[in-house]
């Protein structure tokens, strides 16, 4: 019996350090930590918090600049753990390593993407293909599996960057569907492979900010956390 209750103390001690590795990006009452792309946090351009929830809205915008939201922070090796849902024919993103620099117009010079898309958008798909359905990284790596859910559901997104491990993996909707290189001869050559081969910032930083995209569309995001590495 003494036995048992010790290992269910050491259970619970356990299960609360590794919570205590994530910290919230987003605290589900405002925009705290947050800005938007080369503007800062006076203007958000859409995006809003409601019932918990992080939501962007065009026919919120005050003007049609770029609306791309930002980390205040930088992170180099990390788990990025949220979960998304987008309108119908709804177009969003997820970066990673997203240099802030005027040189650079849009996040998606520096940042590689992960594609939030509502994969029912057939005539999108159809003139796409799967690089750029939800869970590719955009224009990059399809994904291995279709598993995202329909417009208007929650889809889940685990996201693993480690430059000390070259290890890239994503989990979506608890099925991993893209394991990738994050540095070296591998990866630059998927990016020469690319669309992105003649953007000379893409892809290139180790350290950067997590950004969430704004593609003219309704889209949602939620329990947004993050574990360094």
């Amino acid at each position: 019996m003494k036995k048992s209750l010790l290992f269910l103390v050491l259970i619970t001690v356990l299960g609360c350090s590794e919570d205590e590795k994530w910290t919230y990006l987003f605290n589900g009452e405002d925009l705290d930590g947050w800005h938007v792309y080369l503007r800062g946090d006076e203007n958000y351009n859409g995006w809003y918090v409601a019932d918990g929830v992080l939501v962007y809205d065009p026919s919120r915008r005050t003007d049609a600049s770029n609306a791309d939201l930002l980390t205040d922070e930088q992170y180099t090796s990390f788990e990025l753990n949220l979960e998304w849902m987008i309108s119908e024919e709804g177009n969003s993103g997820i970066f990673w390593s997203v240099v802030e620099d005027e040189q650079y117009e849009h996040t998606y010079e520096t940042g590689p993407e992960i594609q939030v898309l509502d994969d029912g958008w057939q005539a999108y798909l159809d003139e796409r293909g799967d690089i750029q359905r939800a869970g590719s990284i955009f224009n990059v790596l399809a994904p291995s599996q279709i598993v995202s859910k329909p417009a208007g559901e929650w889809n889940h997104v685990l996201l693993h960057i480690n430059h000390a491990e070259n290890e890239g993996f994503m989990k979506f909707n608890g099925v991993e569907v893209l394991r990738f290189p994050v540095h070296g001869p591998e990866w630059e050559q998927m990016i020469a492979d690319s669309p992105f081969k003649a953007a000379p910032g893409f892809g290139k930083a180790q350290t950067g900010h997590i950004a969430l995209q704004d593609h003219g569309g309704q889209v949602a995001y939620r329990n947004i956390k993050i574990r360094e590495l």
